[in-house]
């Protein structure tokens, strides 16, 4: 069995890779439903949590609303399954890596595995910026503006999806400076380039604000300005990766 003819040998490594992809996908889903069981039962007090930003800028009195009968169940549910893979996703990308890091050079898994890493962490943070920087300008600015008269009554629903968006737009946003550093290193661009169209790229993230966040001035700004300082750092991380890149291909040629 362990003899391979030459029809055999371009099916075996494709077999190979496909069973550890499976065995890594299985590994992921196995993460998420180890941190789903420890998060769902604290899935309520979670939800409190969650809606502190709006329930502290809500008149006394008056509090969130269920306009489905399910929304008391469904709601916290679906925030715990959120968080399980939120929290999952460094065993998620770790995976990944696992997979794809025996086919890379050695200074490409010099490169990678910091990236890998700090795209957690950016991720993270850019969630932690829009539930601690955003939500409370966001709604203070809406709760302020409503019409004299006019009950703000937010459903635990809709609460729910509006701040699930926004972690998900900041948490990508906040991706930049990875997405920059790749596109320098594969080539497909170079960091003075990338400078030259600064005007663009500054556009495009008040753009990519309108389009992410509610309209409102504030949170497209609060989105817009991040964007733009990380692709700055982008542009600078990156000229240092190809000076690493450059220094390591040096002694080869």
């Amino acid at each position: 069995m362990n003899a391979k003819t030459d029809g055999e040998q371009p099916e075996m490594p494709l077999v190979a890779h496909l069973l550890e992809l499976r065995d890594r996908l299985l590994k992921m889903v196995l993460a998420v439903v180890i941190c789903f069981a420890a998060i769902y039962p604290f899935a309520n007090e979670l939800y409190l949590w969650l809606s502190e930003p709006i329930r502290s800028l809500l008149p006394v009195g008056q509090t969130m609303i269920a306009t489905d009968i399910t929304s008391p169940f469904f709601a916290p549910l679906k925030l715990a399954l959120f968080l399980s893979v939120f929290a999952a996703i460094p065993v998620i990308l770790y995976q990944l890596w696992s997979f794809v890091a025996p086919g890379l050079y050695a200074h490409e898994k010099r490169l990678a595995f910091p990236l890998l890493f700090t795209s957690v962490i950016l991720f993270y943070l850019g969630a932690a910026f829009a539930y601690y920087v955003v939500f409370p300008l966001v709604f203070g600015f809406f709760t302020a503006i409503g019409p004299e008269g006019i009950v703000e009554l937010p459903d635990i629903s809709s609460y729910l999806n509006f701040v699930l968006k926004m972690f998900f737009a900041f948490g990508i946003a906040f991706e930049i400076p990875i997405a920059t550093i790749l596109l320098i290193l594969s080539g497909v661009t170079t960091p003075s380039d990338l400078a030259a169209k600064r005007p663009y790229v500054v556009v495009g993230c008040f753009v990519i604000g309108m389009m992410l966040t509610p309209p409102d001035i504030i949170s497209q700004t609060l989105l817009a300005v991040p964007m733009w300082i990380l692709f700055e750092l982008g542009i600078l991380f990156g000229r240092l990766a190809v000076r690493e890149v450059a220094d390591t291909d040096e002694p080869s040629s």
